[in-house]
């Protein structure tokens, strides 16, 4: 099957005027996404997570290397149109909706990937999506409440059912559960966790400085420091002590509770 994500020997750099030199990003990632399969991408501040995140997204090109999202060439490729195939979710885009809209009129500009709700688009099979995928993250009973006036961790779950409206086969989540209560972080992630059973096909990456923050679905994971792979494989092989504390750059004990992953510095303060 076509990967999500195909990345050969990719580095990115940026001119950086202050110091008058090649500013390196990202450096030879080989990174492979195939469908139905789960990644977390961690690293620490600077690491290069947005950068990838944006390659991965088809919003930059690489400087180098070959990248190829949803079996398209970056470079090859018109990449406003590959990412109408792309679910993203990331907290800034809460602040982009019109004031008064509702919780399943926000999820319904998702079938035509655009901020503004198309009326004209959208049929009666948008709306049966809509409402179910809001009933399947527990939201159903605010399908017809304003938006703006769900708590942090209901909107983010709106975002997400938003995302998977057009059942893109690439979910990008960036940090999803930033600011959000642990009620809401909770509810957040048991609706990631679905993803698994009910779109088996899509591949999803969660972006996240906190393995805390991961679902337990993550079958994957991509471990960045300073623009480098330090680690990508299994889960249970790269979200451990060893990938973790080299990654941070820190002695780390990763501990396995219930199927989720629980961090701490090695030596008490």
């Amino acid at each position: 099957m076509t990967p999500a994500i195909d990345l050969s020997a990719v580095s990115l750099w940026r001119w950086d005027p202050e110091h008058q030199r090649e500013r390196h990003l990202l450096r030879d990632v080989d990174w492979t996404v195939r469908p139905g399969e789960h990644w977390a991408l961690l690293g620490a501040n600077g690491a290069g997570k947005t950068t990838l995140m944006n390659v991965a997204g088809a919003v930059h090109h690489p400087s180098s290397g070959t990248a190829e999202v949803l079996g398209h060439r970056l470079g090859r490729v018109d990449l406003r149109v590959l990412r109408g195939q792309i679910g993203l979710v990331e907290a800034r885009t809460s602040r982009s909706f019109r004031q008064r809209m509702t919780a399943e009129q926000v999820v319904l500009t998702g079938a035509t990937a655009t901020i503004a709700l198309r009326r004209d688009h959208v049929g009666d099979e948008d709306r049966e999506r809509a409402r179910a995928l809001l009933e399947r993250f527990g939201c159903g009973a605010k399908a017809d409440r304003p938006y703006d006036a769900c708590s942090q961790g209901e909107r983010q779950r709106v975002l997400l059912a938003r995302a998977l409206m057009r059942r893109p086969a690439l979910l990008l989540l960036d940090e999803p559960a930033t600011g959000l209560d642990l009620p809401g972080r909770e509810a957040l992630l048991a609706a990631v966790s679905t993803i698994a059973a009910e779109e088996p096909e899509t591949a999803t990456v969660t972006v996240t400085h906190h393995v805390e923050e991961l679902p337990a679905s993550t079958t994957h994971a991509l471990l960045l420091r300073d623009g480098v792979v330090v680690a990508a494989g299994p889960a249970h092989e790269t979200i451990a002590s060893g990938p973790l504390s080299e990654c941070f750059g820190t002695p780390v004990v990763v501990d396995r509770v219930g199927g989720r992953w629980l961090a701490r510095a090695a030596a008490a303060w």
